[in-house]
């Protein structure tokens, strides 16, 4: 990993603000309830070397997740690239975001060319085997999945655009909403119950939102005891006013030598 580059200097470019946000937003909601935290790991456009008889061979995913691998949880062990068979785990599941450009090349189209690298398919595919491989076009809003089985990717049946991952414990799909202040179709994780997982500023704004609407259940139940006291006092006084003219009454009524109990 030390040894090999992050980067190629020759590619140009850098990813774009979509390529920024999807994979962000993937990381964040990959909260999977069958692994701790530091017991996988997450990458976005981070060179995957796979070919130690050709250790300069790497591709680039725009996201991939890896089962069983640590998660450096020191700042200057953090990873440079991700190197097979140093790693010694192939990545469980690859997102590659398409676009007219990349389309053939993501669906395995490109031919490869003799005595040349691998393409993307044949790596995913022959030699890494990665149990799943997920495509999504944001301009033709068109989400696609593959899981390995006897050798080779099947494509798969996505119901309303989603697909459950049982070894995970989550699910990913398209989701419909606003993502860094910018509305679209995003692919997200969700839970078994169908639950979209919440990023951890969602899960402060909603606990936020509780905590404010506690505080203002607690507001109103006082001013419902407050009003309830208050008309617990007029009744006294009413009670009390009535009850002292009455004693008025009487005690008119025995000045004039009248019995009050006389009276019918």
């Amino acid at each position: 990993m030390y040894d090999l580059p992050s980067e190629n200097p020759e590619e140009p470019g850098l990813p774009d603000e979509f390529h920024d946000f999807q994979p962000d937003l993937l990381k964040k909601t990959c909260q999977s309830p069958h692994y701790l935290r530091e017991d996988y790991f997450v990458a976005s456009d981070l060179n995957l070397y796979y070919d130690r008889e050709n250790p300069r061979w790497y591709k680039r995913p725009d996201w991939f997740l890896v089962l069983g691998a640590r998660r450096s949880t020191n700042q200057q062990e953090l990873r440079l690239s991700y190197v097979i068979w140093e790693e010694e785990v192939n990545p469980f599941l690859v997102v590659e975001l398409s676009s007219p450009g990349t389309e053939n090349e993501d669906l395995g189209k490109t031919k490869r060319k003799q005595e040349t690298r691998p393409t993307k398919w044949e790596v995913y595919e022959d030699i890494l085997q990665i149990p799943y491989y997920l495509i999504y076009d944001r301009y033709e809003n068109r989400f696609r999945g593959f899981v390995w089985r006897s050798g080779k990717y099947e494509a798969l049946e996505l119901s309303e655009g989603r697909l459950w991952l049982e070894e995970l414990g989550l699910g990913v799909g398209l989701w419909q909403g606003s993502y860094e202040g910018v509305e679209g179709r995003w692919l997200r994780f969700y839970d078994s119950q169908g639950n979209w997982i919440p990023t951890p500023d969602e899960r402060a704004d909603r606990e936020e939102r509780e905590k404010e609407q506690e505080r203002t259940r607690a507001i109103l139940a006082e001013d419902d005891r407050d009003r309830q006291q208050q008309r617990a006092n007029l009744e006294k006084e009413r009670a009390d006013r009535a009850e002292s003219d009455l004693q008025q009454l009487r005690d008119r009524l025995l000045q004039l030598g009248v019995d009050p109990n006389s009276l019918p």
